[in-house]
């Protein structure tokens, strides 16, 4: 593909996250005109003041998060799927996510026994996001331990999901001797959601996002370089070892920081990375960085404008929502094109 189709897709799929942006802040319970909406963007007074607090206290903030949740997994789906040179790899398989879900489940469900109840009370609303954080840096450092005592890439895959499996364990331990009502609200929260954030705790996601983005742009030579194997990138001159687990850092940060405070959102990461190397026919990662950003975003807008389930006060689980959309159009593109390159 040449560099003038490269703009083209570029030009398109960035028009498409910049329409979808606005009808996803349109769509919801009450349906806003895109008129009013670009009314109380340029501060014009005359728009109800009930549809100028949903649209800047609910709606903006929502759509922002869906674009970072959406970008931030499919990137880090893309960087597994490079370092482990597996198609089915995605941003949870080293347990980061599994580790923050233990946390939110010893606060929700373990609370009678560990004093959750307490800590939810005294933190608010930033309860969640950081007892899902405390346990997916508790994972990430027994990743980055592990990598630096094995020298095979796909055992740190296996340990991941070794550690995966264990904290699936451990919550279903904690799910057994809770209480209904808790074990509810662990399950909301398991479903995914985008609307929870007030501007304060996007403004700090967002600063784990940013640093996140930017890391990933300061390793794209390494990561090129790992797409034949780790032996001709040590050729190249790549450090294995100090690249891996830089790898390994950005994923399970950025990974972390996500699902401490959207949830789990499942299939995005997985996906994602194949379909922008269908559009863009390509395994560059200074195209296929962007490119997965911005198709990670559109789809994830997408997913969440049905979620909401325009003119109804009623919302679906988010999670259910991004695969049911999500797989059947990947299924197409893998037998359409019947090619994958990793």
């Amino acid at each position: 593909m040449t560099q003038k189709n490269y703009t083209k897709h570029f030009l398109l799929i960035s028009v498409l996250l910049f329409v979808l942006f606005f009808v996803n802040i349109s769509l919801g319970s009450v349906n806003i005109p895109l008129k009013d909406i670009f009314s109380v963007f340029f501060g014009n007074v005359d728009v109800k003041e009930s549809w100028q607090t949903i649209i800047l206290n609910f709606r903006l903030p929502k759509a922002l998060t869906a674009i970072m949740v959406g970008s931030g997994l499919s990137i880090c789906g893309l960087l597994m799927q490079t370092l482990f040179r597996n198609p089915l790899a995605g941003p949870f398989v080293l347990g980061i996510s599994s580790g923050a879900s233990l946390g939110v489940a010893i606060l929700i469900l373990g609370s009678s026994i560990f004093g959750g109840y307490f800590i939810s009370n005294t933190i608010s609303n930033w309860s969640l996001p950081i007892a899902a954080s405390l346990g997916a840096f508790l994972v990430l450092s027994a990743v980055i331990i592990a990598a630096n005592k094995v020298r095979n890439t796909m055992s740190i895959l296996i340990i991941g999901l070794m550690f995966g499996s264990l904290t699936s364990a451990i919550i279903s331990v904690l799910s057994y001797f809770a209480e209904a009502s808790n074990i509810q609200q662990y399950i909301f929260w398991n479903f995914g959601s985008l609307g929870n954030l007030s501007w304060q705790e996007l403004s700090v996601f967002g600063l784990f996002y940013i640093i996140g983005i930017i890391a990933c742009i300061a390793i794209i030579k390494p990561l090129n370089s790992f797409l034949l194997g780790e032996n001709y990138a040590k050729s190249l001159g790549v450090n294995i070892k100090k690249s891996r687990n830089v790898i390994l850092l950005i994923t399970s940060v950025l990974t972390g920081v996500i699902t401490a405070f959207s949830g789990p959102i499942a299939f995005i990461g997985l996906a994602v990375p194949h379909v922008a190397r269908m559009i863009f026919n390509t395994s560059n990662h200074k195209i296929l960085i962007p490119a997965t950003a911005i198709i990670g975003g559109v789809i994830l807008l997408i997913c969440d404008s049905i979620a909401q389930l325009p003119f109804s006060e009623f919302t679906l689980p988010l999670n259910a929502v991004t695969s049911l959309f999500g797989a059947p159009i990947v299924i197409w593109l893998l037998i359409r094109k019947k090619k994958i390159f990793i």
